[in-house]
């Protein structure tokens, strides 16, 4: 009797070979030939689902993207639930997990750091991929976008902050942290990391909680003061 294949758990299969070879090889040794060999297939149960390399390199994405969002879309819900009772620690730290989603602070989220950067250096000279990395960027500048306006409306805010300024900053600071951490190995350790953006974080409090600064250290979604909240907690996990 013929064995019976689910198209999405192949499918699923086939990206998570994708996923390891380039962090192990590099995107360029990512053919369907490898990807096949990873996944300890034939390359033509490979072809039957994806017929060209750029269709499995769009789907990986796709793929990889779906993760992430989906990661920071729970933490955001959460945190901009008006009905949610959080605390001001509760709520810092849910802000915090948020934007540690994209960061390399563990192995998986190392992994994902490392072939999503490939993918974002490969789209540069591959049209094909381009919208893909632009969607992941885009969704979390949103999301920083809302959470910051959350915060301004609660009166967490400092007054004169530009929201659309500090979210960009927000992200730009988030990507060059993830470079550094994929491309010098240990000159970035997740409790470094975190620090550096839970001091970001502070930088756009209340104009009250900015000028006790150095005494309470509040962030834009609590006070730093709380503590059960010091920089070198646990690494942020999803």
């Amino acid at each position: 009797m013929p064995k019976i294949v689910d198209p999405q758990e192949r499918r699923r299969a086939v990206v998570e070979a994708v996923f390891r070879v380039v962090e192990r090889d590099g995107l360029e040794q990512a053919s369907l030939r490898n990807v096949a060999a990873e996944a300890g297939l034939a390359i033509g149960s490979v072809r039957h689902y994806f017929t060209a390399h750029s269709e499995l390199m769009v789907f990986a994405m796709r793929a990889m993207s779906e993760r992430v969002t989906g990661r920071l879309v729970a933490h955001a819900d959460r945190l901009l639930d008006a009905d949610a009772p959080l605390t001001p620690h509760e709520r810092r730290e849910t802000a915090i997990r948020m934007l540690a989603e994209v960061l390399p602070l563990d192995g998986e989220r190392r992994r994902e750091a490392v072939v999503w950067l490939a993918f974002v250096a490969a789209a540069r000279t591959r049209p094909e991929l381009r919208p893909h990395t632009d969607e992941l960027y885009n969704g979390l500048l949103a999301l920083t976008t809302r959470v910051l306006e959350g915060a301004r409306r609660a009166g967490r805010l400092r007054s004169d902050a530009d929201i659309a300024l500090e979210a960009r900053g927000l992200c730009a600071l988030l990507d060059g942290m993830s470079l550094q951490a994929v491309l010098h190995p240990g000159s970035l350790d997740p409790e470094t990391m975190l620090m550096v953006l839970r001091r970001h974080l502070a930088a756009l409090t209340t104009d009250h909680a900015a000028a006790t600064g150095a005494r309470n250290g509040g962030t834009a979604l609590g006070h730093e003061n709380d503590p059960s909240s010091r920089c070198g907690d646990e690494p942020a996990t999803g």
